[in-house]
């Protein structure tokens, strides 16, 4: 048996985090899909810069929009973006009609400059839903103070959400706080609970921020301590009385996913979190390189069951170190936003030069 399959035996997801104009073309997604059991797929600025501003496989399309007279560089990307997701959602498509809804999704993100604008990411993430006409099509709304609101606005709404950007406990329980109220307003109006949505958890962006600050014995833990945590409290969510009334109406649980999956630190192994992250029911969303690399030698290490009093004690010690965790995830979410708006900025520049021609 392939090793990624392995985590599907587990009951977890892998979602690829990766989509580009090579990975459909020459067959490697659905390769993926059949051989390593990925079941659906995850995108955002950063991977949309790097598959067209760092290719020319997108240039015949570029200059096709341009013919029709579409200059507006943004309004050009997220026809390519278009292309891709669409073509991915056909392939998985099995996976969700086979679970009935539940997994084969991929996931299109509003332009990351609104991260703090409420009305601006509502109008944005139904302008990009409306322009699918696959069903299995999550919008990405980054889990700030400003993004909560257009959360419950949207699931009241009918549309599925990839909650993003979420770094610490506090921001999980906010964006299933803005779930299980976009679900009540829909079972107050006699309408269907049935819509999907995940929370998107970051990990290893945490070890890369603490461990220059702690002794060498607590370096590539806190990331993995925080996640029990989190996973602890989705577990008493789907066990609280709120969750289990709207259940027997027909709700789904929005999905915990795990994000940021792959190790930036090169004395940890490259499959170092992947392993370790395993839950039934959960998703882990990994890059093409973390993904290959499990397959070729990962093991399945899981921690999430384990004594949630050692994850405690071990933040505790993060702490005494002189680390803030709870301003520090705020300070990650920040610094996330602003990554993926300034790599969304050089690929609107790139599409604008190449839009001139």
């Amino acid at each position: 048996m392939k090793r990624a399959r392995l985590l599907a035996e587990h009951g977890q997801s892998v979602w690829l985090d990766a989509i580009s104009r090579r990975l459909l073309a020459k067959g490697t997604l659905a390769h993926y899909i059949d051989e390593l059991a990925v079941t659906g797929l995850t995108s955002n600025p950063s991977i949309l810069s790097h598959a067209i501003a760092g290719s020319t496989d997108y240039d015949e399309r570029i200059a096709d929009a341009v013919a029709r007279g579409v200059h507006d560089p943004e309004a050009v990307v997220y026809e390519l973006a278009h292309w891709d997701l669409a073509e991915a959602a056909g392939l998985f498509a099995p996976v969700y009609e086979r679970t009935d809804g539940v997994d084969g999704y991929v996931s299109i993100e509003v332009p990351p400059q609104y991260a703090h604008d409420t009305q601006a990411t509502l109008s944005w993430a139904r302008e990009l839903r409306s322009r699918f006409a696959e069903p299995n099509v999550l919008v990405k709304v980054p889990g700030t103070p400003e993004g909560l609101p257009a959360i419950s606005e949207l699931i009241a709404s009918g549309i599925g959400v990839n909650v993003t950007l979420l770094f610490s406990v506090e921001h999980y329980t906010a964006a299933a706080e803005a779930y299980l109220e976009g679900i009540e307003r829909r079972s107050s109006a006699g309408l269907s609970l049935v819509v999907p949505s995940v929370a998107s958890v970051f990990v290893s962006r945490w070890d890369s921020a603490v461990d220059p600050l702690v002794p060498r014995e607590l370096q590539g833990r806190t990331g993995l301590a925080i996640m029990r945590r989190i996973y602890a409290a989705y577990q008493a969510l789907l066990a609280s009385e709120r969750f289990s009334r709207l259940a027997g109406q027909g709700a789904r649980a929005q999905r915990l996913l795990w994000a940021s999956t792959s190790t930036k630190n090169p004395e940890l192994p490259d499959t170092y979190y992947l392993g370790r992250l395993v839950a039934p029911g959960t998703i882990d969303t990994v890059p093409e390189g973390t993904l290959l690399a499990f397959d070729d030698h990962g093991e399945i290490e899981p921690v999430l069951d384990d004594d949630l009093a050692g994850a405690d004690a071990l933040l505790e010690e993060v702490a005494s170190a002189g680390v803030d965790l709870a301003g520090l995830g705020d300070v990650l979410q920040e610094q996330g936003a602003h990554a993926f708006s300034a790599d969304w900025t050089t690929l609107l520049d790139t599409v604008a030069r190449r839009v001139k021609g």
